[in-house]
């Protein structure tokens, strides 16, 4: 067998044409990069489907907490390293926009949103709405003997034996929080009812997970008996992993979360996008979403016959809400609870 051989030069050469190759297809923008909190199983389902309706482009996503997630737009603004924003309830999107870290688009289905879950200059719309709610431990307790409201949470005998996850990360909790120092503030014009509120959930709270998977698992370790989550988590992870999850929808509601969806302002790969936002929000998708992920959405022009109770608005009575306020005031609100409430509310209660 004959041996060619290539000289040093040569070699060069031909590295050096393969890495031109490399880079014209990512300046093909055949690469789209994705920040969303949605979860690891609903990110690779559009991901994949998004790749086979599109040869050649790769979707790489990155699954992090809604807050993890404007914090790496904000920190990446000089040289943007996603193209698209998906998944974080809308304050964060009102605060990006505020920032100019959102680039605006108009999608074919914007009419079909009401005025509340979208932005008026079209920098972000809302996707699904999403119901927070009393997940619990269905081994360790009967849907009776759950907490029926969010007062309930504060009595001694759960002392010890709640987890949440760490609202610093997680958009989930912040607006779960901002919607209860909201029942007050309504009242008072002040946060001061609100964290005397929390400073008793603190003091039933065993830990703070780092992670929505950590929380899981302690949850369903029995490490605690109940946690405040979202409702489209609790029934992904009873249905596809088998947890012990079950929920409870607080008697006096619930806050709706319209999670959004935006284009990061300077993306390299914007029309590439554009096709993303357009593909994860048709009337197929949705369905899709509701059956596999338990989504409710935010769109109106959809036939809701074909989507189950369980994905029905009209099933989740919402608490009122000021949105507007959240984008204001959760992240003074946030600081004060880190700085004088987390991890003092059990020593007070002693």
């Amino acid at each position: 067998m004959m041996r060619t051989r290539i000289s040093l030069r040569q070699f060069f050469f031909i590295l050096a044409i393969a890495s031109l190759n490399l880079c014209g297809c990512a300046e093909d923008g055949l690469q789209l990069v994705i920040y969303s909190p949605h979860g690891k199983e609903l990110l690779d389902d559009f991901a994949k489907r998004f790749e086979k309706d599109h040869p050649g482009v790769k979707v790489r996503w990155q699954d992090m907490g809604a807050q993890d997630a404007l914090d790496r737009v904000r920190s990446e603004r000089a040289n943007p390293q996603a193209d698209i924003w998906w998944g974080a309830p809308a304050p964060l999107f009102m605060r990006a926009a505020e920032e100019n870290l959102l680039e605006p688009y108009r999608p074919s289905w914007a009419a079909a949103v009401a005025a509340s879950y979208r932005d008026a200059r079209d920098r972000w719309y809302a996707t699904w709405i999403t119901p927070e709610v009393i997940m619990y431990n269905s081994k360790t307790l009967t849907r009776e003997h759950a907490p029926q409201d969010w007062d309930e949470t504060l009595s001694e005998k759960w002392r010890g034996k709640i987890v949440l996850r760490d609202p610093l990360a997680s958009g989930t909790l912040r607006a779960i929080f901002f919607a209860l120092i909201y029942r007050q503030y309504q009242q008072t014009g002040t946060a001061a009812a609100g964290y005397e509120w929390l400073r008793q959930l603190e003091a039933n709270t065993k830990t703070y997970a780092a992670n929505p998977t950590l929380l899981y698992l302690a949850l369903s370790r029995g490490e605690a008996q109940f946690t405040l989550w979202n409702h489209p988590d609790v029934l992904l992870q009873k249905h596809q992993y088998g947890y012990p999850f079950e929920y409870v929808v607080p008697a006096s509601g619930v806050p709706l979360v319209p999670e959004g969806i935006a284009l990061v302002a300077g993306a390299k790969h914007l029309d590439l996008a554009k096709d993303f936002y357009e593909y994860v929000t048709t009337p197929e998708a949705y369905l899709h979403a509701a059956k596999i992920y338990w989504r409710i959405p935010a769109r109106t022009d959809l036939n809701f016959s074909e989507f189950s109770p369980e994905t029905d608005p009209r099933n989740f009575p919402g608490l009122p809400l000021d949105w507007k306020l959240f984008a204001d005031s959760s992240e003074t609100w946030m600081k004060y609870w880190d700085a004088h409430i987390r991890n003092q509310g059990k020593a007070s209660a002693k």
